[in-house]
């Protein structure tokens, strides 16, 4: 089987952003991020190719997979036969956002127990 072409328009953090990377990481699979918030152009380029402004969006193979969850992008890729499924955890929650106390701590630059200095 061929490795698809994926790249991901993903948020530097993200409880859906890290459920897609998850994906990706519990099948070893090669993408190319693309930071929507550390690079406002790639925010642009995202919602020009996906017709649409939700993130994270997936292109697979020149199929964009606009506003989708780790779950979803799994089906998919799946349903058109670029995975086999595998029944192995992933290695974070792949079908959910973050949770309040992850936004208070990202509000306040907090991630993990590092402090963000900008």
């Amino acid at each position: 089987m061929q490795a698809p072409k994926i790249t991901a328009y993903l948020k530097t953090y993200c409880g859906w952003s890290e459920g897609v990377r998850a994906i990706f990481r519990k099948y070893g699979l090669d993408y190319e991020e693309k930071d929507i918030i550390k690079n406002p152009a790639f925010r642009w380029e995202m919602e020009q190719r996906s017709g649409q402004p939700l993130s994270p969006c997936v292109e697979i193979n020149g199929t964009m997979l606009a506003d989708i969850s780790g779950d979803e992008v799994e089906a998919w890729m799946t349903q058109n036969g670029l995975l086999e499924k595998s029944d192995a955890e992933a290695d974070a929650p792949t079908n959910s956002a973050c949770s309040d106390a992850q936004h208070a701590a990202m509000a306040a630059g907090v991630v993990g127990n590092v402090k963000i200095i900008a």
